[in-house]
């Protein structure tokens, strides 16, 4: 494997995750809600009254963004390597790995660290480790 270096963009990134930081840290500060992704979109299919709104924005919001940024900026070619089989069975791996995790890694991995929660720490290493994992299993052992 090797770094595709005309693609790279290390500033790009950086701002991407300073903004995401930064949207989180808002969401908790002024909303005192963390920015979960799961758990907002679960939230949606279960609501309680006075939550529909709040998460119907956020959700809008997200797949508002990339328009957005179009308006701007060109958006990055996408590419993926993958069947549709392969594509449904891994969003069923994640939605089920996110129900076990009691979240995803937005909500442990970014707002969960950044509180220094023991119960996010070992729930983004596990998840990592499981990417790790698969990954070395479909690229080694079954290629």
């Amino acid at each position: 494997m090797t770094i595709d270096w005309t693609h790279f963009t290390p500033l790009l990134s950086l701002s991407g995750g300073l903004l995401i930081g930064l949207a989180a840290a808002v969401f908790v500060l002024f909303g005192g809600r963390i920015a979960g992704i799961s758990g907002i979109v679960g939230g949606l299919l279960r609501p309680k009254r006075g939550d529909v709104a709040w998460r119907s924005a956020f959700l809008v919001g997200l797949l508002a963004a990339p328009w957005l940024y179009q308006a701007v900026a060109p958006l990055p070619e996408i590419r993926v390597d993958a069947g549709n089989g392969t594509l449904v069975i891994a969003g069923l791996l994640v939605g089920i790995g996110t129900r076990y995790g009691s979240g995803c890694t937005s909500g442990h991995g970014v707002c969960g660290i950044s509180r220094l929660s023991p119960r996010s720490l070992v729930a983004t290493a596990s998840f990592m480790l499981a990417g790790f994992v698969t990954v070395f299993i479909v690229r080694h052992l079954f290629a």
